[in-house]
């Protein structure tokens, strides 16, 4: 496993952003999930290899555990109607709520007020949403009022894909786009309900890869970390280290830590699928070896100098500037080659963000 670089204390928030053209920024997948562009590179030797994600096997080899994100996102952005009629975007942060009631985006937000009651526009008489305070950090606590929960079946009913904002599409898509981004942005192996985003490494997969890669010898295993707005929320502070990450809940199961147990048993590589699956491991593991094997929530924040604990590869898409993904990808490998990694595949006009190409860290 390469090494981290040594801890640097007050990283300044400015060094993790960069020019990322508006051209540059994929609105829409490519028809087939595996022809996308994949930049390999090799942290030790210090290379960068042009590939296409069809061709990930020739980079793994027989014996490497690919873990993945099992988490399935929910349709959680749902156009609501204000009693005045007016139009307000509920984005669910967390569908399952808490104490505090559902949390979420409202757009816009500045004149809803306490006790305002906002009907699904997609689906009038199913139940309101209740304004019931806001946080200090901008989100807001709602009351679900239905005939039932709001779980992933009412959800369906009333809800568009949680597409980030940087992927462009009316407020109401035409039916056929939003179920084409409703299958498009879901990977092919989720399956636990809970995500307002996708886990988007995992996206590039489709069923024929991963069989491939299955006869070639290459094992797979699932972890479960829920994306909301610890993954995606920006960066908005001037010093790194004072942005506050939001939890999010996780689940390792018995067969990944024995898969991940096998793996290195037998000498192959632990090679995460996103960043989501690698702050899973990372939170879970335990210092000397062994994973924590149950439920738990993780607010790990990941910055230039931490030391790995569970990973010897990482397979992300491009992240934007200013989030904290470009930190956690820098502390895996290093901050100024990796920005220098990212103007060059701007120069060669990889697609970037959720729908766009991936890199291999090995």
């Amino acid at each position: 496993m390469a090494s981290s670089p040594a801890w640097r204390p007050e990283l300044d928030a400015a060094e993790f952003d960069y020019a990322l053209p508006e051209a540059s920024i994929a609105q829409t997948p490519l028809a087939r999930r595996s022809r996308c562009r994949l930049a390999v590179v090799d942290r030790d030797l210090g290379t960068v290899e042009h590939a296409r994600f069809d061709g990930l096997g020739g980079f793994l080899r027989p014996g490497d555990l690919l873990v993945m994100n099992d988490s399935k996102v929910l349709p959680a952005r749902v156009p609501c109607r204000r009693p005045s009629g007016g139009a307000v975007e509920v984005f669910l942060l967390d569908p399952a709520g808490g104490r505090g009631g559902l949390a979420a985006f409202l757009r816009p937000a500045g004149k809803i007020r306490f006790g305002e009651r906002l009907s699904p526009a997609l689906a009038p008489g199913s139940g309101t949403f209740t304004l019931v305070s806001r946080d200090p950090d901008g989100i807001f606590r709602l009351a679900w009022e239905g005939a039932g929960p709001l779980d992933e079946a009412v959800l369906r009913g009333m809800g568009l894909p949680p597409l980030p904002p940087y992927i462009h599409r009316d407020r109401l898509p035409e039916r056929g786009r939003a179920l084409r981004d409703s299958a498009a942005y879901q990977t092919v192996y989720a399956a636990q309900a809970g995500s307002v985003a996708a886990p988007t490494a995992g996206l590039h997969f489709n069923r024929g890869l991963l069989r491939r890669l299955s006869e070639q010898g290459v094992e797979r295993t699932a972890v479960t970390l829920h994306v909301g707005a610890g993954t995606f929320q920006p960066v908005k502070t001037g010093r790194l280290e004072d942005h506050a990450i939001h939890a999010e809940h996780c689940r390792v199961p018995p067969q990944a830590a024995r898969a991940i147990a096998d793996c290195r048993g037998r000498g192959g590589r632990v090679v995460a699928v996103g960043t989501t699956a690698l702050r899973c491991l990372e939170s879970a593991a335990q210092e000397g070896g062994g994973f924590r094997e149950d439920s738990f929530e993780t607010r790990l924040y990941i910055l230039p100098g931490y030391r790995f604990k569970a990973v010897d590869g990482l397979l992300t898409n491009f992240h934007q500037p200013r989030s904290t993904l470009l930190p956690l990808v820098a502390a895996f490998w290093e901050r100024e080659a990796l920005l220098k990694l990212y103007a060059d595949c701007i120069g060669r006009g990889y697609r970037f963000l959720s729908y766009g190409d991936a890199c291999l860290f090995l």
